[in-house]
């Protein structure tokens, strides 16, 4: 079976809408019948994304954040994109503990996206933004076969 369902949205860069976000992200995820851990997991690494994008991405001005939710079968993807300053050194900024806006943020943002997600890809051009792509594998426990 390869069922499938999808939705797209834009929405302003503040902090007021990565509650929204990712509470949004997790209700459309509730069709695969997670676990709450499950649902804990990508609420917690949309956050992170969502935060990223509000923090660095549009740091003194209010920019737009585009996401895409997906399901195909068992797996969940979600893309978060900004078209804001973008990442100079990936590989750097994922390291845990860097960061770029001060002594304020932990720089723990892609860790935690990397240690609840199934899988996590990077892209960004400075100047022009960054998009962030995660996958959730739900495991379907036995009864839970719904019609999707």
């Amino acid at each position: 079976m390869n069922a499938k369902n999808s939705f797209s949205m834009k929405i302003d860069s503040r902090s007021k809408n990565e509650s929204f976000l990712r509470t949004v992200v997790a209700t459309f995820a509730s069709v695969l019948d997670p676990t709450v851990e499950e649902i804990s997991d990508i609420k917690t690494a949309v956050s992170e994304a969502v935060t990223n994008c509000i923090v660095h991405a549009y740091p003194d001005t209010i920019g737009k954040i585009y996401i895409n939710c997906e399901i195909t079968d068992n797996t969940l993807t979600v893309k978060i994109r900004d078209k804001g300053v973008g990442i100079e050194n990936i590989a750097k900024a994922m390291e845990p503990l860097y960061t770029t806006a001060g002594e304020e943020r932990a720089g723990l943002g892609f860790a935690v996206m990397q240690n609840f997600m199934d899988y996590v890809r990077v892209r960004s051009v400075v100047g022009r933004g960054t998009t962030v792509t995660m996958k959730k594998n739900i495991q379907v426990r036995y009864g839970s076969q719904k019609q999707r």
